[in-house]
C-alpha cells in the first residue's frame, strides 16, 4: 500500500456554515486547503482563514495531488451532483486513487448512486455526513459519521481526525453513514418540535420561557438541540445558522427512508409535517429556532375554539 503525505492538499467545495468551519479548522492545523464557494463573501472568508481559492469545483480538484481529497459540503443531492458531475464538475479533473468525502445529508440511494458513478472513474467515496453546527465544525468537536472501504478510511484517518474528535466509523458500506445521519436528524427534528411546542405552551400558561428552559435543561426533558435553539428563540435571535429548510429536507428524507424499510413510527412524519408547514409559512430562510415564534402564533385558538 502506498504511503500518503501526512497532510495532502484538501479541496473544500461549499464553504458555508459547516464547510467554512471545516476550512478554518484545517487551516489552523496547517493543512493545505483549496476552497470553492459560489457566494463571494463565503469565498473571501475562506481565503482570510488561509485557504487558496478556486473559481469552480473542477479548478479546485485540479489542484489536488495524487492522494488528495475533495470534500463536498453543499446542501442536497442536486447540488452534490452538480459539484461532481456538472459542466464545471470536479470529477472530470480527478484521478483514480483520489477520494471524495461527501458531507451533505442525503438519501442513502443518492449516496450509493454517486458512489457508483465515482467508482466507475476509479475515485473512492467516503460517505461522511456531519452533525453539530458551525461552531463545532470550527473547533473540531462535531460528530462525523463515516462509511466506506476500510482501506480508504484507514489511509485518510489523519484527515478525519483533524476534522473531528468524534469520528464514528459506521461500516464498510457506503450509504450506512447517510442512514445513521437520517436517524439522528429525525430525532433532532422531533426534539426541536417538542421543545418549541412545550415552551409555547409554557408561555400560554403564563410561565417564563427562560426559567422553564432552565428547569428542562436540568431535568428529564433536556435535549441539546432544544437548549441550543430555544435559547436563541427566547432572545429573538433568528439569524440563520441552520435554516428551517435543512431539517425540512432531512426529516422528509428520514421518513422516506423509514417507508422504504416498511417502518411507520408515531412521531417522525408529524415532525416532518411541522417543518414543511413552517417552511410553507415563509420561515424557510430563518434559523430553525423560528419554530418557537411560529408555534406561538399557529397554536392560537381559532374562532369558536
Amino acid at each position: 500500500m502506498s504511503m500518503i503525505p501526512a497532510k495532502p492538499r484538501v479541496a473544500v467545495v461549499g464553504a458555508g456554515n459547516m464547510g467554512g468551519g471545516m476550512v478554518g479548522r484545517l487551516c489552523d492545523r496547517s493543512w493545505p486547503v483549496v476552497a470553492c464557494d459560489v457566494d463571494p463573501e463565503r469565498q473571501q472568508q475562506a481565503l482570510r482563514a488561509g485557504a487558496q481559492g478556486a473559481d469552480s469545483p473542477h479548478a479546485a480538484a485540479a489542484l489536488l495531488e495524487e492522494e488528495g481529497v475533495l470534500i463536498v459540503c453543499v446542501v442536497d443531492a442536486a447540488q452534490t451532483n452538480t459539484v461532481l458531475f456538472g459542466p464545471t464538475g470536479a470529477a472530470r479533473a480527478m484521478r483514480p486513487g483520489q477520494v471524495v468525502l461527501m458531507c451533505p445529508t442525503l438519501a442513502p440511494d443518492d449516496v450509493e448512486a454517486i458512489d457508483r458513478q465515482l467508482g466507475a472513474l476509479g475515485i473512492a467515496c467516503i460517505d461522511a455526513p456531519m452533525s453539530g453546527g458551525p461552531a463545532r465544525a470550527r473547533d473540531g468537536s462535531m460528530s462525523l459519521m463515516v462509511a466506506g472501504p476500510g482501506a480508504v478510511l484507514d489511509r485518510h484517518r489523519p484527515l478525519l481526525n483533524a476534522l473531528s474528535s468524534r469520528v464514528f466509523r459506521i461500516s464498510d458500506r457506503v450509504g450506512d453513514a447517510a442512514r445513521t445521519k437520517l436517524v439522528n436528524n429525525l430525532l433532532a427534528g422531533i426534539n426541536l418540535v417538542g421543545a418549541a411546542e412545550v415552551l409555547a405552551l409554557a408561555e400560554r400558561m403564563g410561565l417564563d420561557a427562560s426559567l422553564t428552559l432552565d428547569v428542562i435543561e436540568q431535568s428529564s426533558g433536556q435535549s441539546w438541540i432544544g437548549s441550543d435553539r430555544m435559547r436563541r428563540a427566547i432572545a429573538g435571535d433568528l439569524a440563520p445558522r441552520a435554516h428551517v429548510t435543512l431539517l425540512e429536507k432531512d426529516t422528509r428524507l428520514a421518513v422516506r427512508a423509514a417507508q422504504h424499510v416498511g417502518f411507520a413510527g408515531p412521531l417522525g412524519a408529524k415532525a416532518a409535517a411541522v417543518f414543511a408547514q413552517a417552511s410553507a409559512a415563509g420561515l424557510g430562510g430563518l434559523d430553525d429556532a423560528a419554530l418557537l415564534p411560529w408555534l406561538r402564533q399557529s397554536a392560537k385558538p381559532g374562532p369558536g375554539d
